[in-house]
Protein backbone atom coordinates (compact mmCIF):
# COMPACT_ATOMS: atom_id res chain seq x y z
CA UNK A 1 0.00 0.00 0.00
CA UNK A 2 1.29 3.44 -1.10
CA UNK A 3 -0.09 6.73 0.02
CA UNK A 4 1.28 9.94 -2.08
CA UNK A 5 1.72 13.26 -0.01
CA UNK A 6 0.78 16.56 -2.22
CA UNK A 7 1.65 19.42 -0.76
CA UNK A 8 0.82 22.70 -2.74
CA UNK A 9 2.13 26.43 -2.58
CA UNK A 10 3.85 28.29 0.40
CA UNK A 11 4.04 25.11 2.29
CA UNK A 12 7.67 24.53 2.16
CA UNK A 13 7.42 28.00 4.41
CA UNK A 14 5.45 26.79 7.50
CA UNK A 15 7.44 27.54 10.66
CA UNK A 16 8.58 30.70 9.27
CA UNK A 17 5.31 32.27 7.99
CA UNK A 18 2.23 33.35 9.63
CA UNK A 19 2.79 31.35 13.01
CA UNK A 20 -0.15 32.26 13.86
CA UNK A 21 -2.35 30.74 11.82
CA UNK A 22 -0.45 27.67 10.79
CA UNK A 23 1.68 27.38 13.62
CA UNK A 24 5.50 27.13 14.35
CA UNK A 25 5.98 23.62 13.30
CA UNK A 26 8.15 23.01 9.94
CA UNK A 27 7.02 20.80 6.88
CA UNK A 28 9.45 17.90 7.28
CA UNK A 29 8.24 17.54 11.00
CA UNK A 30 4.55 17.10 9.68
CA UNK A 31 6.31 14.43 7.00
CA UNK A 32 8.41 12.73 9.80
CA UNK A 33 5.32 11.96 11.74
CA UNK A 34 3.65 10.84 8.94
CA UNK A 35 6.53 8.64 8.38
CA UNK A 36 6.72 7.07 11.74
CA UNK A 37 2.49 5.91 11.25
CA UNK A 38 3.18 4.85 7.87
CA UNK A 39 6.20 2.51 8.96
CA UNK A 40 3.97 1.10 12.13
CA UNK A 41 1.42 0.49 9.62
CA UNK A 42 3.65 -1.49 6.66
CA UNK A 43 2.91 1.53 4.42
CA UNK A 44 5.24 3.32 1.91
CA UNK A 45 4.74 7.46 2.42
CA UNK A 46 5.74 9.71 -0.46
CA UNK A 47 5.98 13.60 -0.68
CA UNK A 48 6.11 16.13 -2.60
CA UNK A 49 5.78 19.83 -2.58
CA UNK A 50 5.67 22.29 -5.04
CA UNK A 51 4.85 26.07 -5.04
CA UNK A 52 3.85 25.37 -8.98
CA UNK A 53 0.34 24.64 -10.07
CA UNK A 54 1.46 22.40 -13.21
CA UNK A 55 3.87 20.35 -11.19
CA UNK A 56 1.27 19.89 -8.72
CA UNK A 57 -1.17 18.20 -11.72
CA UNK A 58 1.79 16.10 -13.07
CA UNK A 59 2.47 14.74 -9.73
CA UNK A 60 -1.36 13.85 -9.19
CA UNK A 61 -1.39 12.01 -12.79
CA UNK A 62 1.88 10.09 -12.09
CA UNK A 63 0.33 8.26 -9.30
CA UNK A 64 -1.96 6.47 -11.59
CA UNK A 65 -0.58 2.35 -11.18
CA UNK A 66 1.77 4.14 -8.45
CA UNK A 67 0.07 5.16 -5.36
CA UNK A 68 -3.31 3.28 -3.85
CA UNK A 69 -4.11 7.30 -1.83
CA UNK A 70 -3.51 10.74 -1.94
CA UNK A 71 -3.31 13.41 0.65
CA UNK A 72 -3.17 16.46 -0.70
CA UNK A 73 -3.31 20.14 1.19
CA UNK A 74 -3.45 22.11 -2.41
CA UNK A 75 -2.61 25.21 -0.26
CA UNK A 76 -4.24 28.44 -2.41
CA UNK A 77 -4.68 26.54 -5.03
CA UNK A 78 -7.52 24.92 -3.36
CA UNK A 79 -9.83 28.41 -4.01
CA UNK A 80 -8.69 28.89 -7.29
CA UNK A 81 -7.20 25.26 -9.56
CA UNK A 82 -10.04 23.34 -11.73
CA UNK A 83 -6.82 21.93 -13.08
CA UNK A 84 -5.67 20.30 -10.06
CA UNK A 85 -9.49 19.54 -9.06
CA UNK A 86 -9.54 18.20 -12.58
CA UNK A 87 -6.46 15.37 -11.89
CA UNK A 88 -7.80 14.64 -8.88
CA UNK A 89 -11.31 13.40 -10.49
CA UNK A 90 -9.33 11.77 -13.66
CA UNK A 91 -7.04 9.80 -11.60
CA UNK A 92 -9.90 7.78 -9.60
CA UNK A 93 -7.80 7.31 -6.35
CA UNK A 94 -9.01 8.02 -3.02
CA UNK A 95 -8.02 11.51 -1.78
CA UNK A 96 -8.37 13.27 1.39
CA UNK A 97 -7.63 17.15 1.45
CA UNK A 98 -5.86 18.65 4.51
CA UNK A 99 -5.93 21.95 5.73
CA UNK A 100 -4.18 22.92 8.77
CA UNK A 101 -6.17 26.17 9.23
CA UNK A 102 -9.82 26.21 9.22
CA UNK A 103 -10.84 27.72 6.14
CA UNK A 104 -14.31 28.15 6.52
CA UNK A 105 -12.92 30.87 9.62
CA UNK A 106 -10.79 33.04 7.02
CA UNK A 107 -11.20 35.08 4.48
CA UNK A 108 -14.84 35.26 2.50
CA UNK A 109 -12.22 33.94 -0.40
CA UNK A 110 -11.14 30.89 1.29
CA UNK A 111 -14.39 29.10 2.05
CA UNK A 112 -14.64 27.46 -1.11
CA UNK A 113 -12.54 24.57 -1.99
CA UNK A 114 -12.96 23.74 -5.92
CA UNK A 115 -10.81 20.17 -4.87
CA UNK A 116 -12.95 19.26 -2.15
CA UNK A 117 -15.65 17.53 -3.99
CA UNK A 118 -14.14 15.33 -5.93
CA UNK A 119 -11.92 14.07 -2.70
CA UNK A 120 -13.36 11.47 -0.42
CA UNK A 121 -12.78 13.84 2.13
CA UNK A 122 -11.26 16.79 3.72
CA UNK A 123 -9.86 17.64 6.94
CA UNK A 124 -9.96 21.69 7.89
CA UNK A 125 -8.64 22.94 10.95
CA UNK A 126 -6.78 20.48 13.17
CA UNK A 127 -3.01 22.04 12.47
CA UNK A 128 -0.86 19.63 12.23
CA UNK A 129 -3.28 16.47 13.41
CA UNK A 130 -4.97 17.01 10.39
CA UNK A 131 -2.54 15.16 8.40
CA UNK A 132 -2.79 12.04 11.12
CA UNK A 133 -6.29 12.09 10.78
CA UNK A 134 -5.86 11.81 6.96
CA UNK A 135 -3.43 9.16 7.42
CA UNK A 136 -6.17 7.43 9.72
CA UNK A 137 -8.42 8.13 7.18
CA UNK A 138 -6.87 6.39 4.45
CA UNK A 139 -5.95 3.48 6.16
CA UNK A 140 -9.29 3.07 6.52
CA UNK A 141 -10.23 3.70 3.03
CA UNK A 142 -7.91 1.63 1.38
CA UNK A 143 -8.21 -1.18 3.79
CA UNK A 144 -12.16 -1.33 2.75
CA UNK A 145 -11.26 -1.06 -0.80
CA UNK A 146 -8.63 -4.24 -0.78
CA UNK A 147 -11.57 -6.24 1.41
CA UNK A 148 -14.22 -5.02 -1.19
CA UNK A 149 -11.59 -6.32 -4.20
CA UNK A 150 -10.64 -9.97 -2.48
CA UNK A 151 -14.79 -10.62 -1.86
CA UNK A 152 -15.50 -9.59 -5.70
CA UNK A 153 -11.96 -12.24 -6.26
CA UNK A 154 -13.93 -14.56 -4.58
CA UNK A 155 -17.61 -14.11 -6.13
CA UNK A 156 -15.80 -14.02 -9.61
CA UNK A 157 -13.95 -17.20 -8.81
CA UNK A 158 -17.00 -19.20 -7.02
CA UNK A 159 -19.00 -18.62 -10.84
CA UNK A 160 -16.29 -19.55 -12.62
CA UNK A 161 -16.20 -22.79 -10.66
CA UNK A 162 -20.12 -23.47 -11.54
Amino acid sequence: MKIVVIQGPNLNMLGIREKNIYGPMKLEDIHAQMKAFADQNKTEIEFFQSNLEGEIVDRIQECIGDADGIIINPAAYTHTSIAIRDAIAAVQIPTIEVHLSNIYQREEFRHKSLTAAVCAGQITGMGPFGYHLAMVGMTQILSEVAAMKEHQAKAQAAAQQK
